[in-house]
């Protein structure tokens, strides 16, 4: 008797379970090589498949040794071509190619192989494929009704953040420290759990790391060498809300069903962002709007009708371009992180589909911010036309984004007039920013500056002076504005010669661009100055640092300004505000939204700045 197991077969253990049970006592074990090639590419991709299958085929050469079989490997590898189209059937075509050659019955658990090969005439052994029994998930038990993420890593006790959004805590949930063979385990089942689970999927498997979804868990499963030791972090939602649990239910509903809109969901990491973004989707599908989600991975807790999609080829650009096919009314997009995904979410807008992204913003303004560089500016409002900021589970804050043609806040002459975005308070229509270009650049002036004396005008045309003036000069430059149009320059004074130039010619170019007379004096002569020339203020413009990058953290050493609040900024482009910590630095977590829009703009050689907020 000659059998040819396919690839289904091997993985699934069905040939030596009919050799141990007698059923192919003596038989000629045909194995193809195109399902050694197959189960060799899977092994090296870090899929337990690839490893089950190579564990099958030892064990059978095991029972050949023994003399129970006789075991054998035909056939030819499969071509790069062959494997390519390894899911259209190719490889599948090989191996009952070795079925009919050697005049063998195949063996398989794959019902589309059974069906076509017994079209072709083949003689055929279908078994059912193996389902490991769902004994629910093996670190459920760690989880409580207040639980929203456990924490588990080889030689650290477990913790978990547990307690309501407002009022989050990590601690530890179990004074045993578990062992690596604990951790292996758990990570194992979970695995297999979501493979064989009607309810779960493996949305990531890469080599050290695997992200499933398992009912409302989602679970990474990290390993080394991609992490220093076995981790599994298991989070899922502790609150399903609907719209009108949140303040403003009622304009933003009527908001959201006057049409088709741009919506940002902004917030820190944990504040609810996605939950908010699940109740609107929610919403909008119970309006009979046909609503499609854009996820990596896909854990939004919608219903059954709204089809969550993730990266098709690893590319959200072609998500994008299918479901503009399917023409949704509205769009989830969860999250919107990096370049490419503001330039896919502007795409699907402009083509006339409602969007709604989750963006990670620690202001409500922030968020809007990030369009700015990658959207040309006059189309963000019809990108984006409102922001929501979410806070401890509630919306914190709404702003409405509209354009018009106006002289910006705090500038008076006509000739002054050009497109200004405007971002108003959704619940009182007060405007609290303006969005514009102000001598080539564009800037984001807060309208309500509070207790302060400098107009948001005024920090812009000190930070252009600044920027002028640093172009030329070497070392410290400090900027007094004496009015509306005019302005002193406190340089160090082997700097006065390169500031004014030859016959005073290039401080009259400065004038000119920028529309402002300017006094160039020394640092000695600035009031207060102690007459040693120097300062340890932080510059309006910006002072050039050089982040560094560790395992962990983005670093910025800022030791002459501990307890202040700065921005970052990348060629001139705010990015964050943070405040420098108790040891002169500002730390900022890697894997964290901030951290990759900073170590982007390092890799793209842009000059990194920080500047007093």
């Amino acid at each position: 008797m000659n059998i040819v197991p396919d690839t289904s077969a091997v993985i699934d253990g069905r040939v030596s379970e009919r050799v141990e049970d007698g059923s192919y006592k003596e038989a000629t074990i045909l194995v193809p090589e195109a399902v050694v090639g197959e189960l060799e590419s899977q092994a090296n991709a870090g899929y337990d498949s690839g490893w089950n299958g190579l564990e099958e085929l030892q064990t059978l050469t095991g029972y050949a040794d023994e003399g129970t079989i006789d075991l054998q490997y035909v056939g030819r590898r499969a071509s790069e071509g062959e494997q390519a189209g390894a899911s259209e059937g190719e490889v599948d075509a090989v191996i009952r190619d070795v079925a009919a050659d050697h005049d063998a019955t195949l063996l398989s658990s794959d019902i589309v192989q059974s069906e076509v090969a017994k079209a072709k005439g083949l003689s055929v052994e279908y078994v059912e494929p193996v389902v490991e029994g769902d004994e629910g998930l093996p670190i459920r038990d760690f989880f409580d009704e207040e639980t929203m993420s456990v924490h588990l890593k080889t030689g650290t006790r477990p913790k978990a953040k547990r307690g309501a959004l407002d009022g989050m805590s990590y601690k530890t949930v179990d004074e045993t420290v578990t062992s690596d063979e604990q951790m292996d385990e758990w990570a194992d089942e979970i695995e297999a759990l979501a493979r064989t689970s009607r309810e779960g999927f493996v949305e990531l498997s890469e080599p050290g790391m695997t992200i499933v979804q398992y009912q409302d868990y989602r679970i990474a499963v990290a390993r080394p060498p991609f992490a220093d030791g076995i981790e599994i972090t298991a989070v899922r939602p502790i609150a399903k809300t609907t719209l009108e649990d949140y303040e403003f239910a009622d304009d933003l509903r009527e908001r959201l069903l006057e049409r088709q809109r741009g919506v940002l969901i902004s917030g820190a990491p944990g504040a609810g962002k996605s939950t908010f973004a699940q109740a609107v989707g929610e919403f909008l599908n119970d309006n009979d709007f046909a609503v499609k989600t854009m996820e990596k991975p896909r854990d939004l807790q919608v219903g059954p009708e709204i089809t969550q999609y993730t990266e098709l080829g690893g590319d959200m650009a072609k998500t994008a371009d299918s479901l503009l096919l399917v023409r949704p009314d509205y769009t989830i997009y969860d999250e919107v992180r990096k370049t490419e995904d503001f330039g896919v979410f502007a795409d699907m807008r402009l083509a006339g589909v409602g969007m709604v992204g989750v963006v990670h913003a620690t202001r409500a303004i922030d968020a809007l911010q990030r369009l700015v560089g990658r959207v040309e500016l006059g189309m963000i409002p019809q990108v984006v036309d409102t922001v929501v900021y979410i806070e401890a589970g509630k919306v914190h804050t709404v702003y409405d984004v509209t354009t018009e043609v106006k002289v910006p806040e705090g500038l008076t002459a006509e000739d002054l007039a050009r497109p200004v975005i405007q971002i108003s308070d959704f619940e009182t229509g007060t405007p609290a920013y303006e969005i514009y270009t102000f001598n080539r650049q564009v800037v984001t002036v807060p309208l309500d500056d509070g207790d302060s004396s400098d107009t948001g005008v005024d920090r812009i045309a000190k930070q252009e002076i600044e920027r002028e003036i640093r172009s030329v000069a070497r070392g410290h430059v400090q900027v007094e504005l004496q009015g509306q149009n005019d302005a002193v320059v406190y340089v160090e004074e082997r700097d006065i010669s390169y500031v004014i130039g030859k016959g005073g010619g290039r401080i009259s170019d400065i004038e000119d661009r920028l529309g402002i007379d300017i006094d160039v004096r020394t640092l000695d002569e600035r009031p207060g100055s102690g007459g040693d020339g120097s300062s340890e203020e932080l510059q309006p413009a910006g002072e050039v640092v050089q982040p560094e990058i560790t395992g962990r953290h983005v670093v910025i050493r800022m030791d002459d300004h501990v307890g202040e609040t700065v921005e970052v900024r990348a060629d001139g482009d705010y990015l964050f505000t943070a405040t420098v910590g108790r040891g002169g630095d500002i730390q900022i977590s890697r894997g964290s939204a901030i951290a990759e829009e900073l170590e982007d703009a390092i890799d793209r050689k842009q000059q990194i700045t920080v500047a007093a907020a």
